[in-house]
């Protein structure tokens, strides 16, 4: 009730059906485990919101000058229950919930972020806020979810995207292990959404739940960790997820060939079914592991897609495949062109189970 309750107070509607939600998936090595109940959203994030014992508040005006720091989220009212229907929750991001809406008037399904601006300012992430949105809006590519919307409140900002039919590490789970034929389509995709390293940018969060499936193609998605990094420039801020980010989470400094790393252990993962590392419950110790990376490659693999992975996976980043002309030059790609409009055209069927070992 109270989670209903802190969406009637954004004016959104949500199904009976749906009072009930689970929180975001735990992954512990291979398993997803859904637990019932509402999504962990932070008390005082609730208190603010008016969810509790006490009457609900209307939205709270922020002082004035906070909104001058946001131009890049215009203002606007949120759409009232009479055209946005709260179809489910999809995931606990970074700094608010991320809720599945339907647009009952263009008849179109989209994932919202749900950002309350306290959590901005007491966690001090203002710029990178407005750093997302800018770096959505400058890149267009077919491999690149679009940014369709994004509109500020008194109280929240709200940015919109494309719902797909849902992302990389969901299917993973249900497969279990892909073919290489279609990790072949798959790194091709990916390799070229990296484009956006010409651009001046870096990811720095590239792992299968921040791709979604579309028409049977991959989107990069989820640009909160992004940032503008020009070419020989280097970071030290310290983000991302352990299993995919070494250098990055050792404090730096590291340049755009940590997103090459975190493709390198993505394609492990679809083309075996399993990590490189198991996850361990002791975040030092997972991190400690990460760092001298002891892997060993399966013998399953064929020797092109293990050379390409041997070199994703390169510790020391100057001499890492980091790329995309190196990355599409491997042989692991002989006969597969990197034209966008022709990978567009490869169909690539997810729905049923298939086993690794296509170049036996």
């Amino acid at each position: 009730s109270g989670w209903r309750s802190f969406l009637s107070s954004m004016g959104l509607s949500l199904p009976a059906t749906l009072c009930r939600l689970a929180p975001p998936a735990l992954r512990m090595g291979q398993r997803r485990m859904l637990q019932a109940g509402s999504p962990d959203i932070p008390e005082h994030v609730l208190r603010l919101a008016g969810v509790g014992p006490e009457k609900l508040r209307s939205e709270w005006s922020l002082p004035g000058l906070n909104a001058m720091f946001l131009p890049e989220f215009p203002h606007r009212a949120l759409p009232g229950q009479e055209h946005f229907q709260v179809l489910g929750y999809i995931a606990k991001g970074s700094f608010g919930p991320i809720l599945k809406v339907k647009d009952k008037t263009k008849q179109r399904t989209y994932a919202v972020k749900v950002i309350p601006k306290s959590e901005i300012l007491r966690l001090g992430v203002l710029e990178q806020s407005k750093e997302e949105v800018i770096v959505q809006r400058q890149i267009r590519h077919p491999f690149v979810h679009d940014l369709q919307d994004c509109w500020q409140t008194q109280r929240h900002l709200y940015i919109c995207d494309y719902c797909g039919t849902g992302d990389l590490y969901t299917y993973w789970q249900m497969i279990g292990l892909f073919a290489e034929d279609t990790v072949r389509v798959f790194a091709a995709e990916l390799g070229c959404a990296l484009f956006l390293h010409d651009f001046g940018v870096i990811h720095r969060d590239v792992k299968m739940e921040n791709i979604l499936l579309t028409d049977s193609h991959l989107r990069l998605a989820d640009f909160g960790l992004s940032r503008r990094l020009e070419r020989g420039g280097r970071a030290f801020t310290i983000c991302g997820t352990i299993q995919y980010m070494p250098e990055v989470l050792s404090g730096g400094p590291y340049n755009h060939a940590a997103d090459w790393w975190s493709l390198g252990i993505l394609l492990f993962s679809l083309a075996t079914g399993k990590f490189p590392l198991p996850p361990e419950q002791d975040h030092c110790g997972m991190l400690r592991r990460v760092r001298s990376f002891p892997y060993e490659m399966p013998l399953s693999l064929s020797p092109p897609l293990a050379m390409l992975i041997t070199e994703l996976l390169c510790k020391m980043p100057a001499r890492r495949l980091r790329t995309l002309d190196r990355f599409q030059r491997q042989t692991f790609f002989r006969g597969l062109s990197f034209d966008q409009n022709l990978l567009q055209r490869h169909p690539v069927e997810v729905t049923e189970r298939q086993t690794g070992d296509s170049h036996a």
